[in-house]
């Protein structure tokens, strides 16, 4: 009896003494294990320095790339708040705006890259979160000439429609700055729409405009026709003569793109 109790007293040694060598290694084996995944988690969180230099470089340096580029910028006048000349109900700016649409998609069909800065009605100095000025006009202007400077064009070419007192004057009239560049797009421009209109008007230099003073690429304001005069005013409604009027625009566009 007395070997019998000392034989279970030693396997009961035995077997705390297994367990407690189990439990060690477990708590040993958590440790190892828990202390790779905590570094990965810190590398993860923190990328050490050659996975900093590799994300870098992968980042554009140019953010410029993110805008758009084309030949054309259209700049489409008015807008929102501010309608332009009218008579009546009738709005410069909704004729402007019919106008340039079927411009932009005359100059794409012919293989001149163009965009509008404005598809919509809406003013572009709601656009104008950085001039601090309190004139929604200021603001509107500014817009526009800062949009020539972030994209990239060849070329501005501003919409409007005239308006006189006197009820007779009619015709196109294209503006341009002082500089040749410019002058030559007028003339383009102005012999195509003549052409169309079966008119003898000739370009002359804006000055007091505020876009041909800062733009420093060539720029012309194109002045469709007189919103005051009855004939002039037919046509600037007329959808088909409206296409005819952004096809002699393109037209000019492309002499000048040929001839500069």
């Amino acid at each position: 009896m007395r070997g019998q109790r000392r034989m279970m007293q030693s396997i009961r040694l035995g077997l705390s003494f297994c367990a407690a060598v189990i439990l060690i290694s477990c708590l040993a084996s958590r440790q190892s294990y828990s202390e790779p995944v905590n570094q990965a988690g810190d590398q993860a969180a923190l990328p050490d320095a050659s996975q900093e230099s590799s994300l870098d470089s992968m980042l554009p340096t140019d953010y410029s790339r993110a805008l758009p580029t084309a030949q054309v910028l259209i700049d489409v006048g008015h807008g929102g708040i501010d309608g332009g000349a009218h008579h009546e109900e009738l709005l410069e700016k909704d004729i402007n705006l019919a106008v340039a649409k079927k411009l932009y998609l005359l100059l794409q069909n012919n293989g001149i890259r163009a965009i509008l800065n404005r598809s919509g009605d809406y003013a572009l100095s709601d656009d104008n979160r950085w001039n601090p000025s309190s004139s929604r006009h200021r603001r509107d202007l500014s817009q526009r000439s800062q949009l020539t400077k972030e994209i990239d064009t060849q070329i501005l070419i501003s919409i409007h429609v005239n308006w006189a007192p006197d009820r007779t004057e009619y015709g196109p009239l294209v503006l341009h700055q002082n500089e040749g560049q410019s002058a030559l797009l007028a003339f383009c421009i102005q012999d195509a729409m003549n052409r169309r209109q079966n008119t003898r008007g000739l370009p002359r230099i804006g000055k007091p405009f505020y876009l041909l003073n800062v733009v420093k690429k060539p720029a012309v304001i194109v002045e469709l026709g007189f919103i005051s005069h009855e004939g002039d005013r037919q046509m600037l409604t007329d959808p088909v003569k409206q296409t005819e009027i952004a096809a002699a625009i393109t037209s000019g566009v492309r002499n000048y793109i040929l001839l500069r």
